[in-house]
Order: C-alpha cells, then sequence, then structure tokens
C-alpha cells in the first residue's frame, strides 16, 4: 500500500523514541515521549491557489522535519506508524 497526501500535506516517518537518556538510565515505555522530528516520506503536490495554480511546498521527500508535539494525524502503513499534516504544521527543517 502506498500513500499520496493531497493538497499541501506532507507524510512523515517519525523518530524512533528515545529508549535511554543521556545519562544511560532506561525509559519506561510509558515516560517516552512522543518524538517532534522526523523524515518526509512522501509530499502531496501542493495547495491550489485562486488564479488555479498550485503553492510549490518549501519541503521534500528525504528532509528531516521538526513538527508541534500534537501536530498531524496517525496512520499505519505496512505496520509502521507515520504521521499526515499539513506543511503549516511543521516548524523547520534540519540540517
Amino acid at each position: 500500500m502506498s500513500v499520496k497526501p493531497l493538497e499541501d500535506r506532507v507524510l512523515v516517518k517519525p523518530a524512533a523514541e528515545e529508549t535511554k537518556t543521556a545519562s544511560g538510565i532506561y525509559l519506561p515505555e510509558t515516560a517516552k515521549e512522543k518524538p517532534a522530528r522526523g523524515q518526509i516520506i512522501a509530499t502531496g503536490p501542493g495547495r491550489r491557489l485562486e488564479n488555479g495554480k498550485r503553492a510549490e511546498l518549501s519541503v521534500k521527500v528525504g528532509d528531516t522535519v521538526v513538527f508541534g508535539k500534537y501536530a498531524g494525524t496517525e496512520v499505519e502503513i505496512k505496520g509502521t506508524k507515520h504521521l499526515i499534516m499539513r506543511e503549516s504544521e511543521l516548524l523547520g527543517i534540519i540540517g
């Protein structure tokens, strides 16, 4: 199954959750924070403007991005959790 986002939406694969703190303490499943960064897997064609043209997205497949803690809608694709969100929910590009 493949997913192609619509309009100005992007498909993001969240980064793996940290299982150990910087000081070496292992975190239980309930204490882990939801990751706020991930990699763009697919992008939509862009939002349609009033003149009929499409606004180009500022991110591309492969970019590592930062997003809000509760941004997007979680979907499961081939047993892996992904997020679909609007480009406006992205906070920045890493790197």
